[in-house]
């Protein structure tokens, strides 16, 4: 009984400050550049008149900050959006991010390379002071930012989108899945205001492109949006020169970077061609961005970066075997978006690997580069805004809190589906875990996209650096240390078919979640959409909870932990404070005996008897509590609240609203699972949790996002971990869920 296992698991925004495009932002910026530009002689201005003329442009510039932070906010948070929770808060604190295309794994580069490369490229910019933000398109979503199970989406899946500007509507009103384009990353970074964007080569106008005028929508992109974009010049099967007549014709500033002014040609550092502008270094490139955005001139800036010296191929070889490349594709009638792939896979088999060796260093040396500029333009942003300039409002993105247990668990399955006992040894398999409800929910809620801030406490001992190192994809930030302390352990002892059959557990260090440390976290607390706390938690530190939950009106969802630890907050009226609770039936059962209810002597097993008893114990919960989820293991999960629309409700409204709908029960089976698939019990009733608030932050309906915990929970049963690494946003979302064919629902008023 899956779901039922409890004791296992215990012992076990305000849109965020999407800040102003770096146009808005930095159009308070007319900086000096120090960079050289070929231009012609211009007749001198009165000095008078030029300031004149900056003060009304930078005046009307600040006027319309205020609408452009409104307008990114709803277009950052519309149905086609995610924006990763590391992206959201590097934009609310206004950190430098680095924007990289996602086209180079989709069609760039073979799996298993491409995904290496992308792991690779992604810790480079984290490396050189930048949060990299890997733009991609999965079910018809723009993700910005993408986790690792994302990424490995987008590696193995073929038949994926070369998503440019034409395609964007298609792709997201048709719910497919694709990587970005130069183009198509432009677009999302800029909306997203991220000025900086990362990518090996740009497309350009195709060798004979005069006949075919095959012109790479890259350059019109960069003629008409404000990102700037750090690339090893034009990919060198391309006619480099008349790219470059192109780019001016759209009013594209172009600048060689480093001690040349010689454009590059991807592969190799010399293409024939000067670069009309130069940048030294990191600092002269940021310069130029700031005042090519505060001209507000609408286009872009291309800072050509060329290969790194020794790994460079030689410019001949590789104009032969373009040559041929480009013969091949004739004869092959391959044209238009096919043939960039084409050429660039031909280029590398003719080469025998130099040019995807140099195509890797270019990449390499890019992701670095352009972390460098986008610091030094962040640093010149915080620079003006600590000037007499208006500031930049800074609000931080409201968050999810989980307060709660986490632990080291270690896991005993026995072979048969009877454990002997009397000190005789059963053949079983035994597996090492991180644990605690707390640490799964937070665990959970991180991988669907949700990541809370986790308030917790660990020792500081031989467990607590690996317990930090697992958890490196969730916010620890809330987790105290304590020396002379140990982290909690727990020691689960489960049948062959999967059901707990004894638990020991070593909670002490979890005393120390106090009402004193998790008050240093209240403004986290009252601005958070939703607050879980586990039966871990001290009742003081509960009862804390409770009293900020109705002085702002925060949802609080308890998860009662075990038998045990259920009754916590019901030991005073805090319990009238709680939106949610998710016992089982014997958790339920004791709730009901704490509160002085009749309780049943027995739990009954047969479902109908189940669901009945159920609803009976639940019943008087309702007067105060907003909805109950009890979990009934492998029968799945037992909905109860207030019917609104046809459906039991999960958002709560006010008092009146919730008192106008009859109370009811709706039961959702359980996605079927047979007994040898079941691995580990321990984490599956949080997953299910994490799976319906998911869910329920997201703006789903009742019946979505309890079939989102459904499939959560189902991954990690078949997991050895408490949360399965399987679960992500493109395992467990709304596509899924209605890609699925789904047991009825049964509904029962309760009267």
């Amino acid at each position: 009984m899956w779901l039922e296992c409890r004791t296992a698991q215990a012992n076990s925004a305000a849109s965020p400050s999407s800040p102003t495009s770096l146009q808005s932002c930095l159009s308070d910026d007319l900086v000096t550049t120090a960079h050289v530009c070929q231009t012609e002689t211009q007749s001198a201005i009165p000095a008078h008149s030029m300031i004149g003329n900056l003060a009304c442009t930078l005046g009307r510039q600040i006027g319309t900050v205020a609408p452009r932070i409104i307008q990114m906010r709803r277009f950052l948070h519309g149905t086609h959006f995610r924006v990763s929770s590391s992206v959201e808060e590097a934009l609310a604190d206004g950190r430098p991010i680095v924007a990289l295309e996602s086209t180079i794994i989709t069609h760039g580069m073979p799996y298993p390379q491409n995904l290496s490369m992308a792991r690779e490229v992604e810790e480079i910019v984290r490396t050189n002071g930048s949060v990299p933000a890997t733009v991609g398109i999965l079910n018809g979503r723009i993700h910005i930012g993408l986790n690792d199970e994302e990424l490995q989406f987008l590696a193995k899946s073929k038949n994926l989108v070369k998503v440019s500007r034409r395609d964007l509507p298609y792709v997201l009103s048709q719910g497919l899945s694709g990587g970005t384009t130069v183009s198509g990353t432009m677009i999302v970074a800029h909306k997203a205001g991220i000025p900086v964007f990362v990518t090996g080569g740009i497309g350009g106008v195709h060798r004979e492109g005069e006949k075919s005028m095959d012109v790479s929508a890259d350059l019109t992109e960069l003629g008409r949006t404000a990102v700037a974009v750090v690339s090893a010049g034009v990919k060198s099967i391309l006619d480099i020169g008349r790219t470059l007549e192109y780019l001016e014709t759209q009013g594209v500033c172009v600048a060689a970077f480093g001690d040349s002014r010689e454009f590059p040609a991807f592969f190799s550092r010399q293409s024939g061609f000067q670069a009309p502008c130069q940048v030294q270094n990191e600092e002269e490139a940021a310069k130029l961005i700031v005042s090519t955005l505060a001209l507000g001139l609408g286009s872009g800036v291309l800072i050509a970066v060329p290969c790194p010296k020794e790994e460079a191929a030689s410019g001949q070889v590789i104009e032969d075997a373009i040559q041929e490349a480009l013969s091949n594709a004739r004869s092959k009638g391959i044209t238009g978006k096919e043939l960039t792939p084409f050429m660039l896979q031909k280029v590398n088999e003719l080469t025998s690997g130099k040019s995807l060796d140099s195509n890797l260093a270019l990449i390499r040396n890019n992701a670095g580069v352009g972390s460098r500029i986008a610091v030094a333009l962040s640093k010149i942003q915080t620079a003006t805004q600590k000037g007499n300039l208006p500031l930049r409002e800074k609000v931080t993105a409201p968050r999810p809190v989980v307060i709660g247990g986490i632990n080291v668990d270690f896991i005993a399955k026995a072979r048969n589906t009877t454990i002997q006992a009397g000190g005789q040894t059963n053949a079983g398999q035994v597996n090492q875990s991180f644990g605690g409800v707390g640490r799964n929910l937070a665990d959970c809620l991180s991988r669907l996209g949700k990541t809370p801030l986790f308030i917790s406490a660990l020792g500081k001992d031989e467990h607590s650096e690996s317990i930090l190192r697992y958890c490196r994809h969730m916010d620890m930030a809330g987790v105290l240390q304590l020396a002379g302390h140990s982290t909690a352990t727990y020691c689960a002892v489960i049948t062959g078919s999967g059901e707990l059959s004894l638990g020991l557990g070593d909670m002490d260090i979890h005393q120390q979640i106090t009402e004193q440390y998790v008050s240093r976290f209240k403004e986290n607390l009252c601005l958070a959409p939703l607050v879980c706390i586990d039966g871990n938690v001290p009742v003081a530190t509960i009862q804390y909870v409770c009293e900020i939950a109705i002085e702002h009106q925060i949802a609080v969802c308890y998860e009662p932990t075990d038998e045990n630890k259920a009754s916590k907050p019901f030991l005073s009226d805090s319990w009238k404070a709680l939106t949610y609770i998710s016992p089982n039936l014997r958790e339920l059962r004791a709730i009901n005996r704490t509160l002085g209810h009749p309780v049943p002597a027995e739990l009954p097993s047969r479902l109908e008897d189940v669901v009945r008893t159920a609803m009976t114990l639940t019943h008087p919960l309702l007067t105060q509590l907003h909805c109950v989820v009890v979990t009934l293991g492998m029968h799945g999960v037992l909905l109860c609240g207030r019917r609104v629309e046809g459906s039991v409700s999960l958002w709560p409204g006010t008092r009146k609203q919730n008192a106008a709908g009859e109370l009811c029960a709706t039961h959702y089976p359980a996605i079927p699972i047979s007994r040898e698939e079941i691995v580990n019990v321990s984490g599956a009733g949080d997953s299910l949790m994490a799976g319906i608030i998911a869910g329920l932050l997201a703006g789903h309906d009742t019946h979505t996002c309890v079939r989102m915990g459904l499939l959560a929970a189902c991954l990690s049963l078949r997991s050895y971990e408490p949360i399965s690494q399987e679960i992500s946003t493109v395992s467990v979302n709304l596509e899924q869920v209605r890609a699925r064919s789904w047991p009825e629902v049964k509904m029962w008023k309760m009267n």
